[in-house]
């Protein structure tokens, strides 16, 4: 069993993280996750899944929602929760998706919330980053904080799903990026169909 963290925030495309946090959990492994309070409201809008107002109330769903497996959640202002040290071995974090907010937090190191503190940890412990961002168009802060992220080893894993394997739902797409972050953190997967030259 490995350690992971992931991170949702409040931008359109929980799916991915929610997606995410769910095939590694059935993977069996133990997942750190952290909310921003954005975060839960899109979900609650986009997936029609009431995660809770509050840490306390979000804490106690997901607890019945996701019994026996290895989910610790941490509160977004706790910055005492584990993942903020280096010291708690993770094999890396995603933050799926990722807000052009936090991206710019990330970027220069304003750890406001727990993502960004978790994310600072994750980048000095050279351990894999991975931003999933959801944004368009792009401006140039947007393309500046991107590359200042992507020149500090972070990898950037923008919510473009490939058509090469003829997608039949919006599950076929978001598997299509989830599986490319899982490809990142070095996981094994099956999630969506390979590129094959017919």
């Amino acid at each position: 069993m490995a350690n992971y963290v992931i991170a949702i925030s409040g931008a359109s495309g929980a799916i991915y993280g929610v997606t995410l946090l769910e095939y590694l959990l059935k993977q069996k492994h133990r997942v750190y996750l952290v909310l921003s309070r954005s975060a839960r409201v899109i979900i609650r809008g986009e997936l029609g899944r009431e995660w809770g107002h509050h840490f306390s109330e979000t804490l106690e769903i997901l607890n019945r929602t996701y019994a026996g497996h290895h989910l610790v959640y941490c509160d977004e202002n706790d910055m005492s929760a584990p993942i903020s040290s280096g010291s708690v071995p993770t094999q890396g974090m995603v933050v799926a998706p990722c807000s052009m907010k936090t991206l710019a937090g990330i970027a220069h190191g304003f750890s406001s919330n727990l993502i960004g503190r978790a994310a600072d940890v994750t980048m000095k412990e050279r351990r894999p980053l991975i931003l999933i961002p959801r944004e368009t168009p792009l401006h140039r802060v947007h393309l500046k904080n991107m590359l200042t992220v992507s020149e500090m080893g972070v990898t950037l894993l923008p919510a473009m799903p490939g058509f090469y394997n003829k997608p039949q739902s919006i599950n076929d797409l978001v598997y299509f990026v989830v599986a490319r972050a899982l490809d990142l953190l070095g996981l094994k997967n099956e999630l969506s169909p390979r590129w094959t030259v017919s």
